[in-house]
């Protein structure tokens, strides 16, 4: 008896048996790897001048902005490929909503979720890097909403910053995990994708049982290449001509505790939970409210014991929540932008709860909608 020859890693990825009804939103996944190999590796260049000291911690980014060969370009691609990593990380997870992905693969949708999870963090942690104003007043405001746990908020705050106040110890240790999450975010998507393999990907039916296949090169390595230039297009557009387009002009100016900006958010990727942690009066329940924003995704799966999928194509109510869910988020994005004041801060109120309840519907839908059918 001969030994059947086993395939290598690459030729198993590539020859891995697709359904032929990939649209373009199946290329999210595959962008998404570049860009987070992007932010690794102009990370780790801009770390090679970044200071790490609060003192000079500015000035040295203005360094690496003027005075470092090309290091205004890797700055710029780092700060914007953040952004994007972002957009096509929504986009990304809006396609798995519509074809409820969630139930068809619950595992690979957990460890994604917990990938959006770690990218928040990370993303915040760089975001405080820079040292600027908004920089500064936005960690003291995202860190202090921990000081809400009982008992025990404001010592958990004082170990964070390892101090009184976000100060050097702080910045050390942000800037010491900032490194150090991307890593784990690329073991994490390993993981992803390994859970994705198992079971196979689906089609826009959400089925996984397909009849016709196709392998994914050189059908797919092609359409995945179509997106990685239209990416590289975008980053060019913002590097190159739009650098600032997406920052916030009050990191223009050296971190002050002495002058607090007049309006303080987040970056806009955050904007949404930020909206929904201001409507609600209480500091404890808007905290709950902002964590259950992002980690209401994981109970999702718990579509699956309610029996198959019923495709979002042959279900106009799932259609009518789905974008529903999505105006609310845009909503919620726009008036985490807005000024503390009406009728911006009333009117995140009754969105915020259109925003759960959205979530509350599509899990309970397919039961719905199966006796309806059936």
């Amino acid at each position: 008896m001969h030994k059947l020859r086993q395939a290598n890693p690459v030729e198993s990825v590539l020859g891995l048996p697709s359904p032929v009804s990939f649209s373009i939103w199946w290329n999210g996944g595959s962008i998404l790897g570049v860009l987070l190999g992007l932010q690794i590796l102009t990370g780790l260049f801009l770390s090679m001048h970044y200071t790490a000291d609060m003192t000079t911690t500015f000035d040295s980014v203005v360094h690496i902005m003027r005075d470092v060969p090309g290091g205004w370009l890797f700055r710029n691609l780092h700060a914007n490929g953040a952004s994007l990593f972002f957009v096509f990380l929504y986009l990304h997870i809006g396609r798995g909503l519509y074809y409820q992905s969630y139930i068809s693969q619950p595992h690979t949708w957990m460890v994604g979720v917990t990938i959006f999870l770690v990218s928040m963090g990370t993303a915040f942690l760089g975001y405080v890097l820079p040292w600027g104003q908004m920089s500064f007043w936005g960690a003291t405001v995202i860190t202090n909403l921990v000081s809400a746990v009982p008992y025990v908020g404001s010592a958990i705050v004082e170990w964070v910053w390892g101090g009184f106040s976000v100060g050097q110890s702080t910045l050390n240790r942000f800037f010491s995990l900032h490194f150090i999450l991307p890593f784990l975010i690329g073991a994490l998507s390993a993981l992803h994708i390994l859970f994705l393999h198992e079971k196979g990907s689906t089609n826009p039916l959400g089925d996984l049982n397909h009849v016709s296949k196709i392998p994914f090169h050189p059908y797919y390595t092609w359409k995945d290449i179509v997106g990685f230039v239209v990416l590289l297009g975008m980053l060019v557009a913002l590097g190159f001509f739009f650098p600032s387009i997406l920052g916030d002009p009050e990191n223009f100016n050296q971190a002050s505790p002495m002058v607090t900006p007049v309006h303080i958010q987040p970056e806009w990727y955050f904007l949404f939970a930020y909206a929904i942690l201001r409507s609600i009066p209480s500091k404890l329940g808007g905290v709950l409210a902002l964590v259950a924003a992002v980690v209401i995704l994981y109970f999702l799966p718990l579509s699956v014991s309610y029996g198959k999928i019923i495709p979002a194509s042959f279900t106009p109510p799932y259609q009518f929540v789905y974008w529903n869910l999505v105006t609310f988020f845009v909503l919620l994005t726009w008036l985490g932008a807005c000024p503390i004041e009406e009728p911006y801060a009333t009117l995140a109120v009754p969105i915020s709860i259109l925003y759960f309840l959205s979530f509350v519907v599509l899990v309970s839908l397919p039961s719905i909608w199966k006796k309806v059918l059936y």
